[in-house]
């Protein structure tokens, strides 16, 4: 006898559809599974028996051939599972195969024929939707990722014995519980500043440059780079990037979401706070941008729609920050090996906190003993390419750091006020080119929205001259110019608001520090 059944597989981001064909016929009893399998696959077959067996049905003692179709896209993981373990008991008469048709399968069984969560579970649904299939059955614990996807039907079962009464007709389990998870995503919306002890802008004393241009890089998503001496407060600093972000907008919160499902980071409900990813300096560029095996994603398709934090920049392989150049320039990660390719998301703000030198206290004579070699050591490990795609440098001095008793500049409630204004000019302003934040304007948008002056024009033509700002840096400083104009709600850029800009560019100031 035949039956089949309907399921999908991750392919690296990518979902494919899979189509599980069993045929049963006599012969000696044999249980095989054919189509590109992997290794959690094969092993399905000794999980399928058994939770066919524990679920009271009874497991054909004859030749049982399995088919994953297309035979030529690689299959894995075990949430092709149910789908075998359904198409089995279809096909040996223990189950009405009427509805396989239009459900889709997925979940991890295990051998006492109990139904587990699988990663990748939004990113099926949005599959099943795409497939015109009219349900996707699956584990009641995943059920709150494929409710995101509206106009699908989720049916959700715990076990084997309750997906097979579902596909017989039945009633499924009820979703409450997959509700409140999702409903719990709403408490995360709460932002962090709001917990108890949570970090606040209105912690740092002092270093109100670098403040603001923390501030900036918030409001237009822009690249930042914090320079200083040890102990002058750049971790500390980039640490209260998250409080002052505004929310992830749902398209962003879903991408998210799908993002850590396919990592196996989320147990349920929207994600609603943005990724902060702070890898340690002795990460290798296949765990920073991913492609170490098939279908891994590296912290910056992580950081997707959030924050990438290096500290210590400079101790990073140079090789893992070259990796950076595509995806800082283009917001995507393109990986290519020698049995596979896969492109992922990586719109991320990059924020970087280095020292100024190799023992960290350029410019003092007292106190840094480097020479000009281990300066020249020091700036080989950053290049040129990668410094032209950082927006702001934000130099954050020793002296006069830290004073118990003085105010701050700001909190992170008043700045993000400030942020959240900003972004909704940007949003406004941006609404017709697809992107909501300054910094993913391209040459094109920059000649559209941005009109300057006879001044502010020569004051940029100087700059180049001088070798302060390449053809990109101008693209950046006309970009860090509009959103400082957005920060203090004027529709137009003034010179005032470049020159602003020019003086957080990034040559300018490892200029000044390399000649301190």
């Amino acid at each position: 006898m035949f039956a089949r059944a309907h399921t999908f597989t991750i392919d690296g981001f990518q979902t494919r559809h899979v189509t599980v064909e069993v045929d049963i016929r006599a012969g000696l009893p044999a249980f095989a599974v054919v189509g590109l399998a992997d290794a959690a696959v094969r092993e399905a077959r000794e999980r399928v028996r058994a939770a066919i067996r524990n679920s009271g049905y009874e497991f054909p003692a004859r030749r049982i051939t399995a088919n994953l179709a297309p035979g030529d896209v690689p299959k894995a993981g075990p949430a092709l599972d149910l789908p075998l373990a359904c198409a089995v008991l279809a096909a040996s008469g223990q189950l009405t195969s009427r509805l396989l048709e239009s459900h889709a399968l997925y979940g991890e069984l295990a051998l006492d024929g109990g139904l587990r969560a699988s990663r990748g579970t939004l990113a099926v649904a949005q599959a099943t939707a795409r497939a015109g299939l009219k349900c996707l059955l699956l584990c009641a614990e995943s059920a709150s990722e494929a409710l995101l996807v509206e106009g699908l039907s989720v049916a959700a079962a715990s076990s084997l014995r309750a997906a097979t009464r579902v596909l017989s007709g039945g009633a499924a389990e009820p979703l409450a519980r997959a509700r409140t998870a999702s409903g719990g995503a709403r408490v995360s919306r709460a932002r962090e500043e709001e917990l108890p002890g949570a970090p606040d802008l209105s912690d740092i004393r002092g270093q109100h440059h670098a403040v603001r241009a923390l501030v900036i890089a918030a409001a237009g998503g822009h690249n930042s780079l914090l320079s200083g001496p040890p102990g002058t407060g750049k971790t500390m600093l980039a640490q209260r990037l998250e409080s002052i972000l505004p929310p992830l907008s749902r398209s962003e919160a879903i991408d998210v979401t799908r993002i850590h499902s396919l990592a196996g980071h989320v147990a349920g409900g929207l994600v609603r706070r943005r990724p902060f990813r702070a890898p340690h300096h002795s990460i290798t560029a296949a765990g920073l941008v991913g492609g170490s095996r098939r279908g891994s994603l590296g912290e910056a398709v992580l950081a997707h729609n959030g924050v990438l934090f290096l500290d210590e920049l400079t101790e990073f392989a140079r090789p893992t920050l070259e990796a950076l150049r595509q995806p800082l320039e283009e917001g995507r990660i393109a990986i290519a090996r020698a049995r596979h390719s896969a492109v992922y998301p990586a719109s991320f703000m990059l924020i970087a906190a280095t020292n100024p030198c190799p023992c960290g206290y350029a410019g003092s004579a007292e106190r840094c003993r480097c020479n000009e070699a281990d300066f020249a050591r020091h700036r080989r490990k950053l290049s040129g390419p990668l410094l032209d795609r950082i927006d702001l440098l934000a130099q954050l001095p020793h002296d006069g750091v830290y004073e118990p008793s003085a105010a701050p500049l700001t909190s992170s409630k008043r700045a993000r006020e400030r942020v959240l204004q900003a972004r909704e000019r940007q949003s406004a302003r941006l609404a017709d080119d697809g992107i909501s934040v300054n910094a993913h304007m391209n040459a094109r948008m920059l000649k559209r929205h941005i009109r300057l002056d006879t001044r502010t024009q020569e004051m940029l033509r100087e700059a180049h001259k001088m070798g302060m700002l390449s053809a990109r840096g101008q693209h950046r400083v006309l970009r860090v110019a509009r959103t400082i104009a957005d920060l203090r709600g004027s529709g137009s850029v003034a010179a005032r608001d470049v020159g602003a800009a020019i003086a957080l560019r990034t040559e300018s100031g490892l200029a000044g520090m390399r000649a301190a």
